[in-house]
């Protein structure tokens, strides 16, 4: 085993030990019945410390890599999806954070010292109809005379909305007709005007609760803005740092959702037997075909992840490659997501449509995968442009 190899595992025992991973995955399929929050998961997760995971050790946290959270992300969305999909929106913020720091910008440091006094950070971002997501906003920010905004504005899928307590958000400041501006800030959750929709009865990834906020001229003090950055296509650290982090994160909890699918897939064959054949399905070439071809499609996925985890870590400078980079470890670990829990079903046999069954809650799940930006329509201009623009 390697030094690396042995690191993993050791954090994976401190973090996400059995015990602790087996009681999440039996509340799984009660959170997803009920469609409640994961209460009791997240209370277990804040007092083994997972909140505090990429928090450098100068501010008391352990102060883990990308490609270790990646990891241990993996890991818990292989025993419960949803919740690994919900917890990831406070990592993805905690993230963002700690890549602008390694990089020399500690403007928002203070998130660190607010995360390990307890604060637990929503992404606010999404929106109804932007397509532009991180670089325009539809919801409206207007300046205050002491330097904060007034936000209006709707943010959809606002994973961890029962419990957050700071969330990270965007608004267009217009006051200023030809430099308008896209302003990113925190707002705390006891401020006036913030209103979260009773409304979640989805597909899949039931328990992240990930409801609508609705913003009515809600207050971002001076303190929390952190960016006025130019309308549209931007480059910006803190921009480069949500992306990165929203993609290689996501990506980990697909590539953890499709490993699970394929174990249980594979514990499926070996269950059934056949009375045509006298054995075990796992024994019939054309089912153990179906399990090898999923395998070998999965394997490539969290190798890539790895890769862009470590040289995200390393800083590795690959400039506009980037977002190639982060999309496509996206968009891959979800296609191999859907694909392992199809064949997995198909193993499974009628049993598998039962609504009780995991792999009918895997492919649910799953499903949510063709929902996070960007989709596959929406990048393909961006690696086209890359090989065939000059």
């Amino acid at each position: 085993m390697t030094d690396r190899e042995t690191r993993h595992t050791e954090l994976a025992q401190r973090y996400l030990p059995e015990e602790l991973l087996e009681r999440i995955r039996e509340r799984a399929p009660r959170y997803d019945r009920e469609n409640s929050f994961f209460d009791e998961d997240f209370d277990e997760l804040r007092e083994h410390g997972y909140l505090r995971l990429f928090i450098p050790e100068e501010f008391g946290g352990p102060g883990l890599g990308m490609d270790e959270v990646s990891r241990l992300q993996q890991r818990l969305a292989a025993a419960a999806p949803a919740t690994a999909l919900g917890i990831n929106m406070h990592l993805v913020c905690t993230g963002t954070v700690r890549a602008m720091h390694q990089r020399g910008d500690r403007s928002l440091d203070y998130v660190f010292n607010e995360v390990m006094a307890g604060e637990v950070f929503g992404f606010g971002v999404s929106e109804p109809a932007n397509d532009w997501v991180l670089q325009s906003a539809n919801t409206s920010a207007v300046p205050e005379a002491d330097g904060g905004y007034r936000l209006t504005g709707t943010k959809i899928f606002t994973s961890l909305s029962p419990v957050w307590t700071r969330l990270i958000v965007h608004g267009l400041d217009s006051s200023e007709t030809d430099d308008p501006a896209v302003v990113y800030g925190f707002i705390e959750r006891g401020e006036e005007g913030i209103a979260t929709s009773d409304h979640w009865d989805v597909m899949g990834m039931r328990a992240t609760q990930s409801r609508a906020t609705r913003l009515e001229n809600v207050r971002m003090r001076p303190e929390k803005v952190a960016r006025r950055i130019p309308d549209g296509p931007n480059p910006d650290l803190l921009t480069f740092g949500i992306t990165a982090n929203f993609q290689l994160l996501i990506a980990s909890v697909y590539t953890g959702l499709a490993s699970r699918a394929l174990d249980v897939g594979a514990e499926a064959l070996k269950n059934k037997r056949s009375a045509k054949h006298g054995t075990s399905f796992a024994e019939i070439p054309q089912h153990r075909d179906r399990l090898a071809d999923a395998l070998r499609d999965y394997l490539a996925v969290p190798a890539q992840l790895a890769t862009y985890a470590r040289e995200f870590d390393e800083l590795v400078d690959h400039g506009t490659g980037w977002p190639q980079r982060f999309v496509a470890a996206r968009l891959n670990a979800g296609e191999a997501a859907r694909r392992c829990v199809e064949e997995a079903l198909k193993c499974s046999g009628g049993s598998g449509y039962d609504n009780s069954s995991e792999l009918n809650r895997l492919y649910r799940d799953a499903l949510a995968g063709l929902f996070h930006p960007q989709s596959a329509d929406a990048a393909r201009p961006m690696y086209a442009a890359a090989l065939l623009d000059d």
